[in-house]
């Protein structure tokens, strides 16, 4: 029998067989081969990446943390996720990759099995928005490299542009999104709690994907449904608050599908709205409208944002304008994964091209003792085509379809 002191450190162990992956072989091997000319061009002979999405990108398999360190090493002829012992075989089942399992009978045993896989190399391409200084720390201790290069913006860069299979999954959220959206307008009427209808939205949208991809892992699909004050956010989470009559309303659907992120946001009211909350409504629909006429491919995120809070600022509303106008899709949650070089705001100078999908989701938040106040928010996802862009949003916005009738 083996004692503590022969534990071993790491180890392989294929338990069960191969699962059916959201995407193909062939995908997943045009995303190594990418990420291996930036290798070959800044001399990296390994890149580990330790975050959710860009392990999730490369190898298939997005991990639960549970504050464990979690990798996925890449070499000119390699790609293994390192994973830990108490998620069994299951980060192998799930991946393109091989897979290595560390222990916990021994401080750092996640950088021994790192320093086994990235061999002799004395530079290695890391995530500099996601490795800690302790993480960091650790790594040059134990693996003793000698040069530490940021490689997240270039594999940032290469996760903007969504391949033909990409795209197609994003559809099929945008679709689900949208059965969760008409569940909750379903169940608001007076007396229900934001919970209940957030419920609807989320059950709804389980069970879609799990009848279109029944060979996924259910996880981390959600709604936020807010109402009166609680609208001023646009990440404020779902409370035990009644519906009133005369509420503002924000509908909020997020269904994830491996690990990729789509949404659909509207605002509505609870009986008809006054002619304050009215006015704000409509202005924030112009310039969502605005928004979608002006995302085409060659158009630039600044220059898109320019305009919008140009309108805004001639509608004496700017002072009111939440955060920024849209952002990208691909691998992201609320807890993981972001694509910042690609969103439209005053400080990203990116130019829209085909392959590339955003959302336009303009927000105004007025506050308490100011006539309408309230957060008010619609959100449209755009595919960038090679002549124009395709809005695959179908859910309606506007008074006109989202107006409760008490």
């Amino acid at each position: 029998m083996m004692t503590p002191q022969q534990r071993p450190t790491h180890f392989t162990r294929h338990n069960g067989e191969k699962a059916p992956l959201p995407f193909s072989t062939a995908e997943y091997e045009r995303r190594l081969f990418e990420l291996r000319e930036v290798m070959a061009e800044r001399s990296l002979p390994a890149v580990l990446f330790t975050s959710m999405h860009n392990i999730a990108y490369y190898s298939g398999f997005l991990y639960c943390s549970f504050g464990r360190p979690f990798g996925c090493v890449v070499t000119m002829d390699a790609c293994t996720t390192v994973s830990a012992n108490i998620d069994g075989g299951q980060p192998w089942r799930r991946s393109i990759a091989d897979n290595v399992i560390y222990t916990d009978w021994q401080r750092d045993n996640f950088w021994r099995a790192v320093r086994d896989l990235i061999g002799r190399a004395d530079r290695i391409g890391i995530e500099g928005d996601h490795l800690t200084l302790q993480a960091r720390g650790a790594l040059e201790e134990v693996t003793g490299i000698n040069e530490i290069v940021d490689i997240a913006p270039a594999a940032m860069r290469k996760r903007m542009v969504k391949s033909a299979e990409e795209i197609a999954l994003i559809r099929e959220g945008a679709r689900i999104a949208d059965i969760g959206g008409a569940a909750i307008r379903d169940a608001i009427r007076p007396g229900t709690r934001e919970i209940d209808v957030a419920m609807a939205g989320r059950d709804a949208m389980e069970l879609a994907i799990a009848e279109a991809f029944p060979n996924s892992e259910m996880r981390d699909t959600w709604v936020w449904f807010q109402a009166g004050l609680n609208t001023d956010g646009a990440h404020n989470p779902v409370t035990m608050r009644t519906l009133e009559a005369g509420d503002l309303l924000s509908l909020n659907t997020f269904p994830m599908i491996s690990g990729y992120y789509t949404a659909l946001e509207r605002t509505l009211t609870l009986g008809e709205p006054d002619k304050d909350t009215l006015r704000l409504w409509e202005a924030n629909i112009a310039a969502h409208e605005l928004g979608i006429s002006l995302i085409k491919p060659g158009a630039r995120c600044d220059e898109i944002c320019a305009e919008i809070n140009l309108f805004f600022h001639q509608e004496g509303l700017l002072d009111y304008r939440s955060f920024g106008y849209g952002h990208s899709f691909g691998i992201l949650s609320h807890y993981y994964g972001r694509e910042a070089g690609l969103e439209l705001r005053e400080d990203i100078e990116t130019v829209l091209e085909p392959g590339m999908v955003v959302s336009m989701e303009p927000m105004l938040w007025v506050p308490e003792g100011t006539p309408g106040a309230g957060g008010y928010r619609e959100h449209d996802i755009l595919v960038i085509g090679l002549d124009g862009a395709e809005n695959i949003t179908g859910f309606p916005y506007g008074p006109a379809h989202n107006v409760i009738s008490i």
